[in-house]
Formats: C-alpha cells, structure tokens, sequence
C-alpha cells in the first residue's frame, strides 16, 4: 500500500469447482465454449502465459435448449465429443410433477447434505478404473463403434443409408469406461457386455450424425443406436 504500485491479481472463477452447471451452453458464443471445453480437456486454464490447475474431481454438467434456437450457438460434433454422455431430460411423470408443485410452492427445503466428499470420490474413481474387463467385452465395445462408421467396410448397411458420420475413439474409451462405473453401481465386481450395451445410447447418440435419408424417415440417433444394438451380438448372450 505504501508503494503507491499498481498491479494485477489473479482471482479464480467459478470454474475452479469441483462440479461446474453450465446451464444452456449454447447460448454461449464460440469463444467461450472453446475455453471451457479446453478446460475439460486439459483440466487446467492459461491465463497471461501461466497455467492454473483446476481442483481433483473436476465435473462439467451442460445443458442445452432444444427448442428455442435463436440466438445459439450450437457446440461442433468435434467438442461434443469431449462429453461422456448425452442425456436427454424429457418430462417428469404424473407423480414427479406434483412433487416438484409441492417443493416449489412449498416452504424453503433444507439444505442438502454431503454424501461424499472430494477424496471418496477419487477413491471410488480409482477402484472404477481397476475393475477387470474381458477381451470378449473390449471386443463388443469396438464393433459398437466401428460399425458406425460409413467409410469403412466394417459400417452396418443401416448405419451407411442413415448416418453422415460415425464415432470416434472416445466413444470406446467413454464406453468402457462408463460400463465399469455401471457395473460397480449394479453391485458386480466384473464387466459384461450387457453393461456395455446400457450405456450405448448416452455415449452414441452425440457422436453419430443423422443424415437426410433418416430425418426423412423420422429416425433418430436413439432409434438408429437400438438397431445397431439389435445387430451386434453380446457374446455371453451367445453362450447361453
């Protein structure tokens, strides 16, 4: 203060959380998703020449409003890519929509309290990434997606009449990756091919493209990954 100085400090933003919402995403300009998706990716930001590292776990959750698209910017297939899943929230039910009346309309609801904390949740991280996966289901995870893909002599004929683009390597790793967790969470010890096929359609349907001929004919990504599915054996099913 005596120095009569100036100089710049850096403040950290709400992206230096643990779960980060960036609601309606797609009303963000390019720029800025740019940043954010290099942050997801690098799990760290840049600013004036120096890197900052974001806090263990890191987590984004996006939204995006399909109904209202003026004044978007809709996220390229490319930066899609870096989001696990595509989960569509669709309207709540009979009883659901009554009880979020009566929360809404209803006195201040207390507050939340944690479950986990930060370190539990990099332990369970851990044992995710250590639970065993067979060749056979490796296997079943590769054909899902190689099979989406047109340019290549291994596409399923549905997949060549209706898609414009498959799936690339992500979509195996996050497949893989998401059967283990799905598995820990359904109580085993090991992953099956049925915990890959669970998991198909929120780590497909982002990554595949739809052309004319499916708009056309009213399909979407969803109906297209169920008939992949249909197509692709699950080896423990041929067993049987």
């Amino acid at each position: 203060p005596g120095t009569n100085e100036r100089e710049f400090k850096f403040l950290k933003g709400p992206i230096f959380s643990n779960i980060v919402l960036a609601d309606e995403i797609n009303r963000t300009p390019p720029k800025t998703q740019a940043a954010m998706l290099e942050a997801m990716q690098e799990r760290k930001i840049s600013i004036g020449g120096q890197d900052h590292d974001l806090p263990d776990p890191f987590f984004v959750l996006a939204t995006q409003n399909p109904i209202e698209q003026e004044g978007t910017y809709p996220l390229p297939e490319a930066q899609l890519d870096r989001f696990m899943f595509h989960i569509k929230v669709d309207y709540p039910d009979s009883s659901e929509e009554i009880d979020i009346m009566k929360m809404a309309t209803g006195e201040a609801p207390d507050k939340p309290n944690a479950v986990l904390n930060a370190q539990q949740i990099i332990d369970l991280q851990g044992i995710v990434r250590k639970m065993p996966v067979s060749d056979h289901v490796f296997e079943y995870a590769r054909q899902l997606v190689r099979v989406t893909r047109v340019t290549t002599d291994e596409a399923l004929p549905l997949c060549k009449k209706w898609l414009s683009w498959g799936a690339g390597p992500r979509a195996g790793l996050n497949m893989i990756m998401a059967a283990k967790a799905y598995a820990m969470i359904q109580g085993r010890v090991h992953v099956g091919t049925e915990d890959v096929a669970a998991m198909a359609a929120p780590v497909l349907r982002h990554r595949i493209i739809t052309n004319f001929s499916a708009t056309s004919e009213g399909l979407t990504t969803d109906d297209i990954i169920d008939r992949i599915l249909e197509q692709v054996p699950q080896k423990e099913k041929l067993a049987q």
